[in-house]
C-alpha cells in the first residue's frame, strides 16, 4: 500500500507540472507481442516527441511494472530495457501461461493518453509419445500407433511419417488440461503391413507455432514376420560330368529359416549327393545325376520352395562364357581379314589404272603420223623430239 500510495502521490505532481491543451499530443504506440513459455517478450511504448513526461507500462491487473526508470513491481524477471524521453521498452523473462493478457502504456498528461500491447503465450507441446506396439505382426496384418502429445497451447498438430513419407492417421483429437489453459492431441494411425514394411521407421513429429519444423518427434521401429523368398544358386553355369558340384539355397525371411529339405523331384537324392544344411554336395556329378532339385525353406512361418534343373555337361564341354569368349574373338579375326581382302583389291585396280596409262601416253605418236615409218619414229623417240632436234651444216 505505501508503493502505491508513493506512485499515487508521484503522478499527481506529475499531472500538475505538465498539463497540455487537449488534443495537440497523439497517444503512445506500442506493438503485441507473441512469445513460448519460458522465453522473454520485450514490451516498448513510444511517443513522437518528447514533454517531458513520464511513460509508464502497467500489467494485466493494471499493477504499474515501470515508471519512467522506476521500478514499481518487485519482480526480478521484469528489466528495464530503455528508458528515454520518447521511449520506454522493458523486458519480462520466464514467462508463464498467466502474464498472457493486455499490457498497458500511459503517458500522463492532461488527459492521460494510453496504449494497449497484448501479450500471446504459446505453451510449448510436449515430446509426442508413441504407444501400441509390442512385438512383431505376422505379414498381412495390422499394428495400430498412438501418438499423443501435453502442454500445447493452442493445440499443435501431430503428423505421421514413414521414412521421411509423410502417412495419413485418424484426425487428431484434441482434449483441455484440467486446470489449465493448455491442450492434449492424440493421432492414431493404422497399418497393414507387408514384407517391405520389416524394420521400417515410423515417426510422429509435432507441428507447433512455437517450435522450429522437425524439433520434437519420437520414432518407433516395426518388425514384421514373413515367410522366405527361396532361390538356388549353383556353384557354377558348366556342371561337368566326373567333377565335384554343389547347390546352394539362399533363403531370406524373417525369422530367417531354422531348416532346409532337399529333394529330387520324380525320385531320390543321389547316393554321392551329401545334404549340409542349405547346400547339396555332389562328390562326383554323373549324367544320371540330370533333373529337378527341389529346397523347402522353413522359418515357422511358413515354407517355402525353391527349384533347380541340373543339367550335366560332357567333361571337354566349353563353359558359356567361354564360347561367347571364342566367338568375339572370332568375329574380330573376321573383320580383319575382310578389311585386308577389300586392301588388296582396292591397291589391284589402282596398280592396273596406272599401267594403261603409261601404255597410252607411250603409243599417242603413232595415231598422228602421216605414214608408217614415222610413225616408228614417233614411236620410238617420240614426234615432239624430231622436230627439236635439228642439224646444221656449214
Amino acid at each position: 500500500m505505501e508503493c502505491c500510495s508513493l506512485f499515487t502521490a508521484l503522478l499527481l505532481v506529475h499531472y500538475k507540472g505538465n498539463r497540455v491543451p487537449f488534443g495537440t499530443h497523439t497517444p503512445p504506440v506500442t506493438q503485441d507481442e507473441t512469445v513460448s513459455v519460458g522465453g522473454t517478450v520485450t514490451l516498448t511504448c513510444r511517443v513522437a516527441e518528447s514533454d517531458n513526461s513520464s511513460l509508464q507500462w502497467s500489467n494485466t491487473a493494471q499493477q504499474t511494472l515501470y515508471f519512467g526508470e522506476k521500478r514499481a513491481l518487485r519482480d526480478n524477471r521484469i528489466q528495464l530495457h530503455r528508458s528515454t524521453g520518447t521511449e520506454l521498452s522493458i523486458t519480462i523473462g520466464d514467462i508463464q501461461l498467466s502474464d498472457e493478457g493486455e499490457y498497458t502504456c500511459s503517458i500522463f498528461t492532461m488527459p492521460v493518453r494510453t496504449a494497449r500491447a497484448t501479450v500471446t503465450v504459446l505453451g510449448v507441446p510436449g515430446k509426442p509419445q508413441i504407444s501400441g506396439y509390442e512385438d512383431a505382426v505376422q505379414e498381412g496384418g495390422k499394428v495400430t500407433l498412438t501418438c499423443t502429445s501435453s502442454g500445447s497451447k493452442p493445440p499443435a498438430k501431430l503428423h505421421w511419417y514413414r521414412d521421411q513419407e509423410e502417412l495419413t492417421g485418424r484426425p487428431d483429437v484434441v482434449e483441455s488440461n484440467p486446470g489449465e489453459p493448455t491442450y492434449t492431441v492424440i493421432s492414431e494411425l493404422t497399418l497393414t503391413v507387408g514384407r517391405s514394411d520389416d524394420n521400417a521407421l515410423i515417426a510422429c513429429a509435432v507441428d507447433h507455432p512455437s517450435l522450429a519444423p522437425g524439433d520434437k518427434g519420437s520414432e518407433q521401429r516395426i518388425r514384421v514376420l514373413f515367410t522366405p523368398d527361396v532361390t538356388i544358386q549353383p556353384e557354377s553355369d558348366l556342371p561337368r560330368e566326373g567333377g565335384k558340384f554343389h547347390l546352394q539355397c539362399i533363403a531370406n525371411g524373417n525369422p530367417e529359416p531354422i531348416s532346409y529339405l532337399w529333394q529330387k523331384k520324380d525320385g531320390e537324392l543321389p547316393p554321392l549327393a551329401k545334404v549340409d544344411g542349405s547346400v547339396l554336395r555332389f562328390e562326383m556329378l554323373n549324367k544320371s545325376d540330370n533333373g529337378m532339385y527341389l529346397c523347402q525353406a522353413d522359418n515357422g512361418i511358413g515354407k517355402v520352395q525353391g527349384q533347380y534343373t541340373l543339367l550335366v555337361q560332357d567333361p571337354t564341354a566349353m563353359s558359356t562364357s567361354s564360347g561367347v569368349d571364342h566367338a568375339v574373338i572370332g568375329g574380330v579375326v573376321a573383320v580383319i581379314v575382310f578389311i585386308l581382302l577389300c586392301l588388296l583389291i582396292v591397291l589391284g585396280r589402282y596398280l592396273i589404272r596406272h599401267k594403261g596409262t603409261y601404255l597410252t601416253h607411250e603409243a599417242k605418236g603413232s595415231d598422228d603420223a602421216p605414214d608408217a615409218d614415222t610413225a616408228i619414229i614417233n614411236a620410238e623417240g617420240g614426234h615432239s623430239g624430231a622436230e627439236d632436234k635439228k642439224e646444221y651444216f656449214i
